[in-house]
């Protein structure tokens, strides 16, 4: 593994400048999330303008996932990469200046824009390194970013006490922890452009005058070529109940562990943040199993390879939402961590050999389909979660305070745990239909010729 200390390897130095941009940009994109009960207290937010915030940043990125896709086939990863990052610190660094909800809420949705960097990260990973070898990478950058969406929990809040330190009232550190995510942003969107080019061999612009580069001429692939193909919308679906299932579980866990087991909320809270730190790891293996069995089995491999993953978390999740105990919760949800990220990066070890002239435009809508997977399930356990405990709250009329407090908890403990076991059956039944994509023996053949270029591509 020496050679990934080469930065003056092309493939490896812009392996590294993106793994830390996409870091960046999911910690910028969840970086007002350790701050909520600060930025409700100072703009007033009503609970309606606080769940409509989460939404909006959500729902801002499946539409930014979509449209840079097409944008990476056409200009290239380098130049996306760095007008996303330097447009996208705006929003982050305005986040910290906004004085009304209205601002707030605006702001969430544009700031929801960079994490379409996952598109641009695949993108441009794909096209750096071989097929023996891509799945790992792509899961490795990808896991970057979501060790980045974790680690806010801890950055922003050292942030906040390094401004508070210089006579900052703490009431108004997170304005100034806004402020900085977003100029640390903005300085790797240089940074990306002075010391990365699109491919090994140069970057789009001059390779299409060229004519010297087949992958130049990829965005001659419609749109709606990619569209009509049936693969492409199964891993749409796998990426929904993977990455997206994995937002929707972490960001219900901390109340569902609280309101199960009884434990603290600094308590649930740790867990849940230990969890996220696991995709520096797992993530890169779901990526080199997928590699391993694309050697062994071809392209058949990385899909049986994905499908088995895939069963795994489902029952992983199946067997957590039945449990009652909390060592025997505690394995399994363990086991769930690990068995989610790694189907992450088994989905990015295929999503690169269903087009090779439009990886862009694929990547685009698989990484889309995580987001509406954790919209979905969100509105699932959101649903089931509300009637349980409007019920509880009925029943335990005339009751003193806390017993209204426990019977909701109950009642939401029972309905999250329904709302789990319903997800780890769709899980299920997702490994099942991705057995049913299949690959040409051109596709077969474009694989094994693009894993000679390995060493090439190294040099």
């Amino acid at each position: 593994m020496s050679f990934l200390l080469n930065l003056k390897s092309i493939p490896i130095r812009t392996f590294w400048i993106t793994s830390i941009s996409f870091f960046m940009c999911f910690f910028a994109w969840f970086g007002i999330v350790p701050f909520m009960p600060d930025v409700v207290r100072d703009l007033g937010l009503t609970p309606d303008q606080k769940w409509n915030s989460i939404i909006l940043a959500v729902s801002g990125t499946v539409f930014a996932r979509l449209l840079i896709g097409k944008l990476c086939d056409k200009y290239g990863p380098r130049l996306c990469y760095t007008w996303l990052l330097t447009l996208g610190a705006i929003p982050v660094v305005l986040c910290g200046l906004v004085q009304t909800p209205t601002q707030f809420l605006i702001c969430r949705l544009f700031i929801g824009f960079i994490g379409a960097s996952f598109v641009i990260t695949q993108v441009h990973t794909s096209l750096m390194f071989a097929s023996n070898i891509v799945g790992t990478a792509n899961a490795t950058s990808a896991g970057w970013g979501n060790l980045g969406g974790g680690a806010n929990r801890l950055g922003m809040p050292i942030i906040a006490a390094g401004v508070v330190a210089f006579g900052v009232a703490d009431s108004q550190a997170w304005r100034y922890s806004m402020v900085v995510a977003g100029v640390i942003c903005f300085l790797m969107g240089i940074v990306y452009f002075f010391f990365t080019q699109d491919t090994p061999q140069g970057n789009l612009k001059e390779l299409k005058a060229s004519g010297d580069f087949v992958e130049a001429k990829k965005d001659q692939v419609s749109f709606s070529t990619i569209l009509k193909d049936y693969r492409v919308w199964i891993l749409f679906l796998i990426y929904g109940v993977s990455f997206g299932i994995e937002l929707t579980v972490y960001g219900t866990m901390d109340d569902y562990l609280q309101n199960t087991f009884q434990l603290k909320r600094v308590t649930a809270g740790n867990i849940v943040l230990s969890f996220a730190l696991m995709n520096i790891f797992a993530r890169t293996l779901g990526g080199f199993f997928g590699d391993r069995f694309g050697k062994l089995k071809g392209l058949r491999g990385r899909v049986l390879f994905l499908s088995f993953i895939l069963t795994v978390q489902g029952i992983m999740l199946l067997t957590f939402s039945v449990s009652t105990n909390i060592i025997m919760g505690f394995v399994f949800l363990i086991l769930f961590s690990l068995s989610v990220q790694m189907a992450e990066g088994a989905t990015f070890s295929v999503v690169p050999f269903i087009n090779k002239k439009a990886i862009g435009s694929v990547s685009g809508i698989v990484g889309a389909g995580g987001n509406v997977g954790a919209f979905s399930a969100a509105l699932l356990l959101k649903s089931k979660s509300a009637v349980a405990e409007k019920a509880a709250i009925v029943a335990s009329k005339g009751l003193s305070d806390d017993a209204i407090h426990a019977a909701q908890a109950v009642a939401s403990s029972s309905a999250v745990s329904q709302g789990y076991f319903i997800i780890g059956i769709v899980v299920v039944i997702t490994a099942a239909i991705s057995l049913t994509i299949k690959f040409s023996k051109e596709d077969e053949v474009l694989a094994n010729e693009s894993s000679n270029e390995l060493q090439e591509n190294l040099a």
